[in-house]
């Protein structure tokens, strides 16, 4: 560069003079356009240039889906969600063959058996007091001895009275928790 300066100008800042200065592409406008907006929906890398306040009142106006039906709406939708690939439910057949094989896949936890996802107190016969119990201690299946009391001292700290200045909600929720947690004793065989 031998000892001369260059001068560099941001890209909003260029000199008037400058030959390369793209010029905004709304009516009238002397303005510099260094933002670009699409042209239409089907030239999406096509752009206009426009100015900073052309460019808000151009995307403020701009809507995609101008001139569509409802339903055209809702299947371009539902189309970019799958990023335009066909999709289909689990099990059916494409092609002739099926996509998914239970009996194909290693399923040691038997995952896909119809039972599985049964709520285990419904699987396992229990009564309508077990069940409310789970309610009460906020517990699904299955249930171990270890489970049923490390939830039932966390609710006591919880819900104990003291800890509520006297509350007499949390006096008759403790109350509840210490019933279900009995009734839930009983039925694992631990009393």
């Amino acid at each position: 560069m031998n000892g001369q300066s260059r001068k560099f100008w941001p890209v909003n800042d260029k000199p008037e003079s400058d030959p390369h200065r793209r010029s905004c592409d709304h009516p009238g406008c002397g303005e510099g356009g260094e933002f670009r907006a699409p042209k239409s929906r089907h030239a999406l890398d096509q752009y206009y240039w426009f100015c900073l306040d052309h460019v808000r009142a151009y995307n403020a106006a701009w809507d995609y889906y101008a001139g569509l039906r409802p339903e055209e709406i809702e299947r371009m939708v539902r189309s970019d969600t799958t990023w335009q690939r066909p999709t289909w439910p689990l099990g059916r057949m494409v092609g002739g063959r099926s996509r998914f094989d239970a009996e194909r896949i290693k399923d040691p936890f038997h995952v896909f058996n119809e039972d599985f996802w049964q709520s285990p107190p419904e699987k396992n016969g229990a009564s309508s007091a077990e069940l409310q119990a789970m309610r009460i201690m906020e517990l699904s299946g299955p249930l171990t001895p270890d489970i049923l009391k490390a939830r039932y001292k966390e609710l006591c700290k919880r819900h104990h009275p003291d800890a509520n200045g006297g509350d007499k909600d949390a006096e008759e929720r403790f109350k509840q928790i210490g019933q279900a947690y009995k009734t839930l004793r009983e039925s694992l065989n631990l009393s």
